[in-house]
């Protein structure tokens, strides 16, 4: 349907796709089945828009966006695509800009050119995106940071270490486990210490420690083959997430005294650094490039198998 009001240009529009009044469609648009085109939209030329999308009023849709299936875009968000305009200075070739399948783009979310918005992640409204967004995470504020975690598959309530105890190891999501280390204090301290492998389940080939992070970076987003992780935060807080590609959940490291173990085929991500933040991760191989799933697409391909 395509209302009396709105100018259609383009003819690549699909099925049961509802253009209401006042939308402008540009000639060279692709726009999807079964979409609704909500009144008061531009949508220029380089644009391509996959099927059952929604998109609110006062949308601008400016080329090199390109949106894929299932993608909800709030009213009057604000998609970009020159990071330093002029006017009358027109780029030969704009950034391209990707929204994933299933995220969400709240009200009046600001895009900034050349970012790529993951798969089932959720823009809050007025949020002002910088930089890219990884799958199912939910970003609020500006700059956009990552506040948690979202999707078909809800992440567990985040567990905050030093507000309970915990007597034996408790599953996070999948395989991956959180567990206690063991405590001895006195009067000159305290002591954490863990054996192998009764409380980490492999015997560690390499360490290294994750320090001086910007709170709103976000470290990992990988996962591994083969390699197994421990994790333990020697001092600060970190937000740790794990996904097994059909559960997730979360864990707040803010204590030597637990560690979280990732296994493989797990995608893991840490965010929400202090800034007192140093991460101890044990790692049951040694670097091997070839042993990292670094894209989200990829890790659901191998761990679906």
């Amino acid at each position: 349907m395509i209302h009396d009001a709105a100018i259609c240009e383009s003819r690549q529009i699909g099925k049961g796709t509802n253009v209401w009044a006042f939308v402008h469609v540009l000639p060279g648009a692709v726009i999807g089945e079964d979409c609704n085109i909500c009144d008061h939209v531009f949508i220029e030329n380089d644009v391509v828009v996959g099927n059952r999308v929604t998109i609110k009023s006062g949308v601008q849709l400016w080329d090199g966006l390109r949106v894929s299936d299932d993608v909800f875009i709030g009213p009057n968000a604000t998609f970009t695509n020159d990071k330093n305009p002029r006017s009358k200075q027109r780029l030969e070739k704009f950034l391209q800009t990707t929204i994933h399948e299933g995220a969400s783009i709240g009200a009046n979310a600001t895009i900034l050119p050349g970012v790529s918005i993951g798969r089932g992640a959720m823009v809050g409204a007025g949020a002002v995106v910088t930089r890219s967004v990884p799958p199912y995470t939910v970003v609020v504020g500006n700059p956009a940071r990552i506040s948690g975690y979202a999707g078909d598959n809800r992440q567990t309530e985040a567990v905050k270490n030093t507000s309970i105890l915990l007597p034996s190891p408790q599953v996070i999501a999948g395989k991956a486990v959180l567990y206690p280390l063991t405590l001895a204090v006195d009067m000159r301290g305290s002591l954490a210490a863990m054996e192998f492998p009764s409380q980490c389940p492999f015997t560690p080939k390499r360490l290294f420690i994750v320090h001086s992070v910007p709170n709103k970076s976000v470290r990992g987003e990988h996962a591994h083959r083969t390699c197994q992780q421990f994790l333990i935060a020697v001092s600060g807080s970190i937000t740790a997430s794990v996904d097994d590609g059909k559960s997730r959940g979360s864990v707040v490291l803010d204590s030597p005294e637990r560690g979280l173990y990732i296994p493989p085929l797990t995608w893991g991500s840490q965010y929400q650094f202090s800034s007192d933040a140093a991460l101890l991760v044990l790692a049951s191989h040694e670097y091997d490039d070839a042993d990292y799933v670094r894209t989200y697409a990829d890790f659901l391909k191998i761990s679906n198998l």
